[in-house]
Formats: C-alpha cells, structure tokens, sequence
C-alpha cells in the first residue's frame, strides 16, 4: 500500500509539473503573424554564426527531438539575415534538406547531407575561427566538401522550385528572429518559446508538448 501510495504521488507530482506552470508571456508569447503551413512542426530558427545556435545544436535539440517523436516534425530554418554569408548558407541549405527529403532523410539524421554541413560550418565557424576569406565561392565549396554534395548537382539543385520554396518559406524567420534573437524555437507556427526560460531539457519538452496541444 505504501508503495502504491509513492507511485501514485509520483505520478501527480510529475502530472502537477507539465500541466500547469507555463504562462503566456513568461514562458511563450503567441505570434502575431503565425508562419504558414507549419502545423504539428516544431520550427528551429538559427543562423551558423549563432554560438548558443551551435551549442543547442550539439547537446540540447538531440534529446529534445527524441521526445518529441510522432508529435512534431521537427524544421529548420536558417536566418539568411545573420552571417557574412547568410544568404548562401540559406540557399545550400535548402538543397541539402530537398536533397534529403528525396532520399527519405530527417534533417536529424547521422546521414543527412544537412546535418553534415550544418554542423561543419558551425565548428570551422566557431571552433577553428574560420571566416572564408575566399569569399562566397570558398564559403560554398566547404559546405559541398562536408556533406559530399557535388558542384554540379548544387547547380543543377539551386534553381529548382522545391529550393526556392523553401528559401522563401524561410523569410519568415525574421519577424520571428526579431522578437529575441536565435535560436527562436516556434510550436505550430504560432507559439514561439521564451529561451530564457527554458532551465533544462525536460521543461523544454514539457512546454514544447503543452503548446502542441493547443
């Protein structure tokens, strides 16, 4: 009895935890201009010369995602606005992920071309201080060495209406970087997490399950 006593008030604590506690305003704001077709997504806005972009990136979004499986698909969106060479992040970005999605691969995945380049900018950028002097043409060309993507095919990839779609499906990025900066973490397109809020994984899960449903 005792140990059905402990379990049960357990399961409340832990019930009492993820349903109340998240306010409007201190934990999530609803957004004015919602981003379009993003239902049932959890968006994560964020530019490669984003250092806390970088650290989420490595330890955070990994368990957050994990969780998060068959209740959100998780999308990226790059902040072209952000970056010497934002505009061209964006646009190789965005074939890489068309380049995944026809091969069957989530942005999360150890074999995405995405991931691979993503997290090689984010290291050269941050960690070897690496600032592409070359120019545009040098900063491309390290992305296609990452993640193994041709030269032709970025050609052939870069002018397509899927790409270009998704380059213009991620102006929204923007307004919503506005509010506080990246990473910017949005929920159905419409609630979009105070990140000074978030003190552990867990409460971010928590919150992110609670905005899904709403």
């Amino acid at each position: 009895m005792k140990n059905f006593t402990f379990k049960a008030a357990a399961a409340f604590m832990f019930f009492a935890v993820s349903a109340f506690g998240f306010s409007e305003g201190t934990d999530y704001i609803k957004l004015a201009n919602p981003i379009p077709n993003a239902d049932k997504t959890l968006i994560k806005v964020f530019s490669y010369d984003c250092p806390f972009c970088y650290k989420y990136d490595k330890s955070v979004m990994p368990m957050v995602i994990n969780q998060l499986e068959g209740i959100l698909t998780f999308k990226p969106f790059h902040l072209k606005t952000k970056g010497k060479y934002g505009k061209e992040a964006s646009e190789l970005f965005a074939i890489l992920i068309v380049k995944d999605s026809a091969d069957n691969i989530k942005p999360t995945d150890e074999k995405s071309l995405f991931k691979k380049a993503k997290m090689a900018y984010y290291s050269a950028y941050h960690d070897k201080k690496e600032r592409w002097d070359g120019g545009a043409e040098a900063f491309i060309a390290f992305g296609l060495n990452a993640s193994g993507l041709s030269a032709d095919e970025f050609e052939k990839l870069k002018n397509t209406e899927e790409v270009q779609n998704l380059v213009s499906q991620w102006e929204a990025s923007y307004e919503v970087a506005k509010i506080q900066g990246v990473p910017a973490f949005v929920v159905n397109g419409r609630y979009l997490i105070y990140t000074k809020s978030i003190t552990s994984v867990q409460k971010m899960v928590e919150l992110i399950k609670e905005l899904a449903e709403k």
